[in-house]
């Protein structure tokens, strides 16, 4: 048996540990991640390229994750990589004190302190099952994700004791796919399906996406797809970018959570809780969907 370690990632306490369990659970995709118990395993594709598996663990005080016996720069890359998925760098002090004297917010934050932004174990796989999810539940958004990966998708590393992995499909091969073989595999629509190959072939083509791209131009080369438009842009803004400032003013749920207003009074609702609007964001979706 190879040797393993385990990595304890703290952070700014406390994590609330319920809120990242339930959105992990939501958007988890079957064949990829492994949910058991307050764990979830999965094979990780960093962004040097390197491909491991590991199991993770939030708790109150951080982050547990087990893997392989790791070299000193893989470690600190799953390192950073994790603390920036779960978002353990947060100052949850001034996000209270900035957003705890909003009547509407201030019970939320008081029920779950400690909520944090739980953004995205691989970019590129976030932003095509959002295209997949579009318009649909995340139910079916996950039932749509599992097709892709059985389709198109590769066995990844063994888990610590074993247990196989998948992967998902890199961009660079679903961009040589026709939109029908993709459609037929997964049951999309014609427009969703071509809408996930022009993704697939601009990711392909270098679109940057994470926390260290440029926004504007992230943005701006998501908006240029076909069937790509102001919501996608911005949900991908703030779980896949880290832009902690970011809203999504046209999302249904958020809109109900603040008395089903239009979009243009949802954004100009949201000028108060500038800089850390996605905080109020999750705030917002946590009370209404986990």
């Amino acid at each position: 048996m190879s040797a393993t370690e385990t990595l304890h990632l703290t952070g700014s306490a406390p994590l609330a540990v319920g809120p990242a369990l339930g959105s992990l659970g939501a958007h988890a995709i079957p064949a990829l991640d492994i949910i058991e118990g307050s764990t979830l395993s999965r094979a990780l594709r960093l962004p040097s390229g390197r491909i491991l598996a590991a199991r993770i663990t939030p708790h109150a005080e951080g982050v547990r994750v087990e893997t392989a016996s790791l070299s000193p720069d893989a470690r600190a890359e799953l390192t950073g990589a994790v603390r920036t998925w779960f978002d353990l760098d947060a100052d949850t002090e001034a996000i209270a004190h900035s957003l705890g004297g909003d009547a509407l917010l201030a019970p939320l934050l008081a029920a779950r302190p400690g909520l944090r932004v739980i953004g995205s174990p691989d970019p590129a796989e976030t932003a095509l099952v959002t295209v997949l999810g579009q318009q649909v539940s995340l139910a079916a958004a996950r039932t749509f994700s599992g097709r892709l990966v059985a389709a198109f998708g590769a066995d990844g590393p063994a888990l610590p004791g074993g247990t196989p992995t998948r992967l998902f499909p890199r961009p660079e091969l679903l961009a040589e796919r026709d939109p029908e073989e993709v459609r037929a595999a997964v049951g999309l629509t014609g427009a969703r399906a071509k809408t996930v190959i022009a993704l697939a072939r601009t990711l392909a083509d270098g679109l940057e996406l994470g926390p260290g791209a440029d926004p504007v131009r992230a943005r701006a080369g998501l908006l240029a797809v076909p069937g790509i438009g102001p919501w996608t842009a911005d949900y991908l803004g703030v779980r896949v970018l880290g832009d902690r400032d970011g809203f999504v003013p046209g999302d249904l749920v958020l809109r109900r959570a603040l008395g089903s207003i239009p979009a243009r009074e949802a954004e100009e609702r949201s000028r108060v809780w500038r800089p850390y609007r996605a905080y109020a964001l999750m705030h917002l979706w946590t009370a209404a969907a986990y």
